[in-house]
């Protein structure tokens, strides 16, 4: 698998119509960090993923990935850095889990070439890894949520990436199986930037984190440097703290009275 690429987003706006979604965003994500995006509901933060995978091209600004800016990348070299890992992304229901996995090469094939030896130890390694194997033949329709997200990995892991981009990826999921993925995810050393909704798991399973609030970065660093008891009540209402552990992992504590006025 390929080293793990440096994430630079710097001075990104977006605007739709007259309303603008985000103003002047900057972040880092280092070679093999996991970033978390935070922040409430209407922030921006699909948003932004959506300028980093291409999705969406920002009204102002660069991103660039290991200093090259991938507005001038084509769009089979940023598939090839990049994968995506979006909320109700399996397509269609009828195909076997090693058909969706098998959906991460195609940025490798040149057109209507076939799978090669390489591409199908890719996809098994894969689905060995994110523990889908024994599924390889079910249709993706037939699986759990949380095999299903396992699946959406598999293929993001068979293409090779640098960068994974993940939008809010443990919803739905029942608590072991967010942390089974988080846990996953880190282990691939692969440069992440993920959406999370739950605070409780960013806070736990990112080495940074990046706070936005109305379009715009408002704390951005290391966990707990970010997460101080005032950032959590002006931005997210909450009376609470973050604070690590003998255990080395950071929890958040919130008060008796956990809403903030």
């Amino acid at each position: 698998m390929s080293a793990s690429a440096e994430l630079s987003v710097a001075g990104v706006s977006v605007t739709f119509g007259d309303a603008p979604i985000l103003d002047k965003v900057t972040l880092q994500a280092p070679p093999g960090t996991v970033v978390g995006i935070v922040g409430p509901n209407g922030s921006g933060k699909t948003t932004l993923l959506r300028t980093i995978y291409r999705s969406l091209q920002p009204t102002a600004g660069i991103v660039a990935i290991d200093g090259a800016d991938i507005a001038a990348m084509s769009i089979r070299s940023t598939a090839r850095t990049t994968a995506a890992v979006l909320q109700n992304g399996s397509g269609s229901p009828e195909l076997t889990v090693a058909e969706v996995v098998g959906l991460g090469r195609n940025p490798h094939h040149a057109l209507f070439s076939r799978d090669t030896a390489a591409d199908l130890q890719a996809i098994d390694l894969a689905m060995a890894r994110t523990g889908v194997t024994a599924y390889a033949d079910r249709t993706v329709g037939s699986l759990s949520g949380g095999e299903r997200q396992r699946v959406l990995l598999a293929r993001a892991l068979a293409q090779h990436p640098r960068l994974l981009v993940l939008d809010e990826l443990t919803n739905h999921l029942d608590v072991r199986a967010r942390f089974e993925l988080l846990d996953l995810i880190r282990s691939t050393g692969i440069t992440t930037l993920a959406v999370l909704h739950e605070l409780d798991l960013a806070v736990r399973c990112c080495d940074r984190l990046v706070v936005l609030d109305h379009g715009s970065v408002v704390a951005a660093g290391e966990v707990l440097e970010v997460m101080t008891p005032e950032l959590l009540r002006k931005v997210f209402g909450v009376h609470a703290t973050a604070t690590r552990h003998d255990d080395g992992v950071i929890r958040l504590h919130y008060a008796a009275t956990p809403l903030a006025e």
